[in-house]
């Protein structure tokens, strides 16, 4: 399985790419086979997204996880922290109370 990752270009969030958009919930990532690459350029174009790159990921009950360890924590956050890690299931997560 191949996942498409990525930058949101307003906020600097991790994003992932859905299939017919972006999310911050790397279980909602979609499996781009070999046409990560177009998507990538094309959605860099449009500038909905930043240094978009294509990576390895499983498949696995609760969605795609991320072979390599640096796109794991990309996408779940810090290993040291678990209180610090996006919650998939918190509709508020990446809202910003300031």
């Amino acid at each position: 399985m191949r996942i498409l990752t990525g930058n949101d270009l307003p906020t600097g969030d991790v994003i992932w790419w859905t299939g017919d958009g972006w999310s911050r919930h790397v279980e909602e990532a979609v499996d781009v086979a070999d046409q990560g690459e177009p998507i990538a350029r094309a959605e860099e174009a449009a500038r909905r997204v930043n240094g978009a790159y294509v990576i390895d990921a499983t498949e696995t009950p609760d969605g795609p996880r991320p072979a390599h360890i640096k796109d794991r924590i990309r996408a779940l956050g810090p290993t040291v922290r678990p209180d610090l890690t996006l919650k998939p299931v918190d509709p508020n997560a990446g809202s910003w109370v300031i």
